[in-house]
């Protein structure tokens, strides 16, 4: 397919800048917010019957004119169903510095940790054209975090040694504790970033440290919803895949199959692997979550159709026309246009329902992005 077959018009005011919430003005003029995960608004895609749902349906089963939330979830499945997630725990990697000698203000995103003894880090920085090797950067006013550039890796990734004499529990304390939430551009671009977010840019089950975006599809997730879901029987299965930029970014190919994807490290254990395949073994649900868990455990199904153990990275880029084979049904987010997201989407929901879905969550002010609104997909 076509880069330009992704193309749409998504108005500005559709991009999600907070996750859903309820604001509660004070006595003193201040404004508090409250926010509620679960309550974005759902569309219900069944790609065998080419229909799509945006309704709660009365008993009759007709559509009523209340929207379906992510709350709804719960009534498309049932007792030994699996759901597939990503426990990657997001870390504050967007920090703020000063150049040596100019005082220049610099944009430090923090992407891996290349060598804990050397406390060597691979960074983008912004603008970039200020920082070369032998650099240094300056993280508080009278701090002790300061940083030498020692290789540059791309036109803003550089290589950073942080001088910071201490035990690397106490270094990585206090320099994420310079750090804010690594929202995404759009957002940034158009708001400050809070103390919330760190918070909200972080699924409730997040356990293993290591990305640098949220796995946003996840963030709906709230901890009532799951034991819910629990009670119900529905059984969840936690993989580790450590999102990266990637995602977010610009194919430069009209051709799709010209385009390389961004790496990322991921992990699956023999306890996701036996959840996941009972409930194929049973012929249950299996649902993905999130487009970065659909790539996973594409790259960890064996021709049985079963789920195997990985430990290792991938860079499966996902787009129509595409073979599936592991997971029936998916829950994502509505997505930029053009994005690798809404590629792997439209590969699994079917072009041309996907694209209408889409058409209709824009008529209907869905919102989209990181914090926006919801697709589940079902094979039904």
């Amino acid at each position: 397919m076509k880069l330009s077959q992704f193309r749409f018009k998504l108005p500005e005011e559709l991009l999600a800048l907070e996750p859903p919430h309820k604001a509660f003005a004070n006595d003193d003029g201040t404004v508090e917010k409250v926010y509620r995960r679960d309550e974005c608004r759902m569309m219900v895609v069944h790609r065998k019957s080419q229909t799509i749902d945006m309704y709660v349906k009365d008993d009759d089963g007709n559509d009523t004119d209340q929207f379906l939330t992510f709350r709804n979830v719960i009534d498309y499945f049932d007792e030994g169903d699996a759901i597939v997630l990503n426990d990657t725990k997001v870390f504050p990697a967007r920090l703020y510095g000063t150049k040596e000698k100019t005082d220049a203000k610099i944009e430090v995103f923090l992407l891996r940790e290349l060598n804990r003894e050397l406390r060597l880090w691979d960074v983008l920085v912004e603008p970039a054209r200020k920082i070369r090797i032998g650099n240094k950067l300056f993280f508080e006013d009278d701090g002790p975090m300061v940083a030498e550039v020692i290789d540059n890796t791309t036109s803003r990734g550089r290589t950073l040694r942080f001088l910071y004499d201490c035990p690397h529990d106490e270094f990585k304390r206090e320099l994420f504790a310079l750090g804010s939430a690594p929202l995404p551009r759009y957002i940034v671009d158009r708001r400050p970033v809070t103390d919330d977010d760190m918070e909200n840019f972080q699924t409730i089950y997040a356990r293993n440290e290591g990305a640098v975006t949220a796995p946003a599809s996840g963030l709906h997730f709230s901890r009532e919803l799951m034991k819910r879901l629990e009670i119900r029987g529905v059984n969840f299965s936690f993989i580790t895949v450590h999102c990266s930029l990637g995602c977010f970014d610009t194919i430069e190919v009209e051709d799709l199959t010209k385009h390389k994807m961004s790496s990322e490290q991921m992990r699956i254990d023999s306890e996701a692997c036996q959840v996941v395949n009972k409930a194929k073994a049973e012929g249950r649900h299996v649902c993905v979550v999130g487009v970065t868990t659909l790539r996973a455990t594409e790259s960890a199904v064996g021709t049985d159709g079963m789920l195997k153990e990985y430990d290792g990275w991938t860079n499966r880029f996902i787009f129509p026309p595409y073979e599936f084979g592991l997971a029936d049904s998916m829950i994502v987010n509505f997505y930029h246009p053009e994005s690798t997201m809404l590629m792997a989407t439209a590969a699994f929901g079917g072009y041309d329902l996907v694209m209408e879905a889409y058409q209709k969550a824009v008529d209907n002010g869905y919102k989209f992005g990181c914090y926006g609104d919801c697709m589940l997909i079902m094979d039904d």
